[in-house]
């Protein structure tokens, strides 16, 4: 029973990683093709 408790959880928290950085990738990648359409555009919002 522990052994099983302890791989749920071990499991669990390696999915939540895996997520965590899955997430973090499309982020970045959304930030990059939004600078590619503000680029194209020939506006820039930061100042």
């Amino acid at each position: 029973m522990t052994k099983t408790l302890g791989l749920g959880i071990g499991l669990g928290a390696l999915l939540a990683l895996t997520a965590c950085n899955t997430v973090n990738g499309a982020g970045k990648d959304l930030k990059s093709a939004g600078t590619a359409v503000s680029d194209a555009s020939g506006t820039d919002k930061k100042k």
